[in-house]
């Protein structure tokens, strides 16, 4: 344990040398501390020192994280989603590591100086309590109960060394946080720095999802609490909906969706915080590569999420008699918008391609399943390096939480759905939800184990395909207790034999599933090989499969939460693995 903590001590040493350039003392002084007598002394220092901490937020990795759920299949499939997690050595394999809590705790034990006008101190005290109630999130969802530290520790201090805290008290000791912060912080409207509605989206996202995780994992013996806590995601949403400078973007129903994802500045009214990138100061992210190269990953849109949109009359694609074998360019007509413009479909062109360019076939090269992702995608241009902001908040997903809070507690109302997913429905011209007229769902039915209650299933469709490729998904399943969905064998397109198709209906052949790649290949014909490594699921025919011979597995026992590193419990015996994880 102690080898872990002395990253705090490392992590200080590399804030200090970041303020050391705005700084003149630091001349004077060590710069392997800050002293508290001659740091924080002035609105700048303040703001400083928590500039520090939005190094601390997720970048273009959160936008992977589905490609650990069941939304997602990728050529090398992790260990997550086949089952078989090994226990880390080290606490950075393992996720384990505290650094940057020493950084807030740091901060918040001697930034509050009478000095400083209080408006000033109450705002970055709430920034530095939002990115406490942040870190503390990311590892109750991984690790459930975790040490509580509300204060710096030096790397000698016996209190490094307690175990581990209940989840009670964590989620407790971060609601606490996030209240004061929404008690401090200012309410401008900003880009990328966190303001009060940041505060209160994330305590809609933690209410959430710590009560139904408490209401849904009875093992814990939490249910009598999880009320409380829907309430509290319910309200915090509420009050950002009614209060909140945020509206959903508008346009163009056939783009609007695409386009929040694809243009070069964050959507001011729809975003509520943004991870920026700009060529000016050579940050970028990898995604246009990651969906359009055959050479990251291979990450196709599974069958389970295609079959989650609803035809564009309002009714589930599984009301077709034929839904699970129809050809892909009759798959994907007469659907809910959002489909086209997060899978490539018939008549797709890339944006910034001029009208008069050809229209692009999914590329089986780039996504094995059939269908290749074209949400985050921008201009040609940025397909080495793309500087399109990254929503870490943005409304669509509150309005979800606050629908979904009151759904579990079992009073979304008419009047509730029209003012949350009824307005995400709205943007893309598709009918409204009707709370009292619900058509049956066998797909959503026949998924989740743990509910059947049909407005429950809307709300948790609705989110899967508003929120796809936004990182929300795996932890969804986890505090649903729905994990076996990751050990279900995961679809790709649907195909009545091994030859050639047209996949957009133009009267050209454009894929051919075969055995062997021949040896003098057509033209402009893409071929997909079935051996060894892929299958149809019939045989000869059905739907594709990308990693026929993997037995994946979910143990209901243990898969939930991650397992703690092993040097960590042999450092410190007072901390307990996670049940059903070896311990050495």
């Amino acid at each position: 344990m102690k080898t872990a903590y002395q990253t705090f001590v490392i992590a200080f040493f590399s804030v200090s040398a970041f303020v050391a350039c705005e700084s003149d003392f630091l001349e004077r002084y060590p710069q392997s501390e800050i002293s508290p007598q001659l740091y924080f002394n002035t609105e700048k220092d303040l703001e400083t020192y928590t500039n520090s901490f939005y190094a601390y937020l997720p970048a273009n990795n959160i936008y992977m994280a589905d490609f650990s759920s069941d939304n997602v299949d990728v050529s090398a499939i992790d260990e997550v989603v086949t089952g078989r997690r090994r226990v880390p050595t080290d606490a950075a394999s393992a996720g384990w590591t505290w650094s940057e809590l020493y950084n807030i705790n740091y901060f918040l034990a001697h930034y509050n100086k009478s000095e400083i006008p209080e408006e000033d101190r109450r705002h970055y005290g709430g920034v530095a309590r939002f990115f406490r109630a942040y870190f503390y999130f990311e590892k109750l969802k991984r690790f459930g109960d975790v040490p509580w530290y509300g204060e710096p520790l030096d790397v000698d201090s016996e209190g490094l060394f307690k175990g581990r805290d209940p989840r009670t008290l964590i989620v407790d000791s971060i609601i606490a946080d996030l209240d004061i912060a929404i008690d401090g912080l200012r309410l401008a409207k900003t880009d990328a720095t966190i303001n009060r509605w940041t505060a209160l989206a994330l305590k809609s996202r933690v209410c959430l999802f710590e009560g139904t995780f408490r209401k849904y994992h009875t093992e814990l013996q939490l249910q009598s609490s999880a009320t409380a806590l829907l309430e509290a995601s319910a309200a915090a949403a509420n009050e950002l909906i009614n209060n909140g400078p945020y509206r959903l973007a508008t346009g163009d129903p056939e783009t609007v969706y695409l386009q929040l994802f694809a243009v070069q500045a964050p959507n001011a009214n729809e975003f509520i915080l943004s991870r920026l990138y700009s060529l000016d100061v050579n940050k970028s992210h990898p995604l246009n590569n990651i969906f359009t190269s055959p050479t990251r990953g291979n990450p196709g849109i599974t069958k389970g999420l295609m079959d989650s949109y609803l035809l564009r009359d309002g009714r589930p694609f599984s009301a077709l008699p034929n839904h699970g074998e129809m050809p892909f360019w009759e798959e994907t007509e007469g659907r809910d918008p959002r489909l086209s413009q997060t899978v490539r479909t018939p008549g797709y062109r890339r944006i910034g391609a001029d009208e008069s360019s050809a229209s692009l076939v999914p590329d089986y090269a780039n996504a094995f399943t059939g269908y290749q992702n074209i949400k985050f995608v921008s201009t040609p241009d940025q397909d080495a390096a793309s500087y399109t902001p990254l929503p870490i908040f943005r409304l669509a997903e509150v309005l979800l939480n606050y629908a979904e809070a009151l759904a579990e507690l079992g009073r979304l109302s008419q009047v509730d759905a029209d003012r949350s997913i009824n307005l995400l429905r709205s943007r893309v011209e598709m009918p409204s939800l009707n709370v009292t007229a619900i058509v049956p769902d066998p797909i959503l039915q026949n998924q989740y184990d743990h509910t059947d209650d049909p407005l429950i299933l809307e709300v948790r469709r609705e989110r899967r395909v508003e929120l796809a490729l936004e990182g929300f998904r795996y932890y969804d399943l986890m505090r649903w207790k729905e994990g076996h969905l990751l050990a279900e064998t995961f679809y790709g397109a649907y195909y009545p034999g091994k030859g050639t198709f047209d996949l957009d209906n133009d009267g050209n052949d454009d894929i051919a599933v075969v055995d062997t790649r021949p040896n003098n290949p057509v033209a402009g014909l893409q071929y997909f090989t079935l051996p060894p490594d892929k299958a149809l699921s019939e045989g000869d025919m059905g739907n594709i499969i990308v990693h026929p011979t993997i037995d994946k597995v979910f143990d209901e026992e243990k898969d939930y939460y991650y397992p703690l590193p092993i040097n960590e419990l042999i450092l410190n015996p007072t901390l307990r693995q996670n049940e059903g994880w070896p311990t050495r």
